[in-house]
């Protein structure tokens, strides 16, 4: 068995335990993603995004206790990489959360490549479902309208509140555009952030809401 067929059917075991909104299928869409935007990238190297990919939310804050927490260590040492391979693969991984805004830098077209594929699947209309499948899932309000969008956030406070799904939109999801690193990721958000200022629009219209 090769390390990505092992590695996906490790994950598989940890996505099943989470909501909709970081699911297995999140992970599969993902992956379409990065390949798309890697067959523009010639140099990128496709087996480390796949691992990363696979990767990237097992040991997520949102879902993870503190035994979860080594759920990324655990897999990654089953697959018996080599020490370079799982150095690399973890930085990437670490590149690829929004963190509030605390980003650490993507430093190589893999990690480039891997958190513009992440970040396409946070907008646009499947960006939208996840939202408010992963509000539903924690028992937030759909939307407050005297509910402030925060910047300049740090990483505690962005985690620490829990704040109505239509607030994440301003605080996170309007911003993933701008933020695209490769030519192929810009192109491919433009008409995913539409889709969302089209639905803001009209959710504004149909509740009389400022939000």
């Amino acid at each position: 068995m090769n390390s990505i067929h092992k590695c996906e059917q490790l994950v598989k075991e940890v996505y099943k335990h989470f909501d909709a909104s970081h699911d297995f299928q999140h992970i599969e869409r993902v992956r379409k993603n990065a390949f798309e935007i890697a067959a523009s990238e010639p140099t990128a190297d496709l087996e480390i995004i796949e691992l990363a990919v696979l990767l990237h939310d097992v040991s997520d804050p949102k879902y993870a206790t503190v035994e979860d927490k080594q759920e990324e260590d655990r897999i990654i040492k089953e697959l018996s990489l080599q020490t370079e391979r799982v150095i690399q693969l973890k930085t990437l991984i670490k590149s690829i959360s929004f963190n509030g805004g605390n980003e650490t830098a993507a430093d190589s077209i893999e990690a480039q490549i891997v958190r513009d594929a992440d970040r396409l699947d946070a907008i646009g209309a499947v960006g939208i479902a996840r939202t408010f499948a992963y509000g539903g899932a924690k028992g937030r309000m759909l939307y407050d309208a005297d509910e402030t969008p925060r910047d300049n956030m740090s990483v505690e406070e962005y985690r620490s509140k829990e704040t109505a799904s239509v607030t994440h939109f301003y605080e996170k999801l309007l911003k993933l555009a701008d933020g695209m690193l490769t030519e192929k990721g810009k192109e491919l958000a433009k008409e995913r952030h539409a889709f969302m200022e089209l639905f803001l629009q009209n959710l504004r219209k149909e509740t009389g809401e400022q939000i």
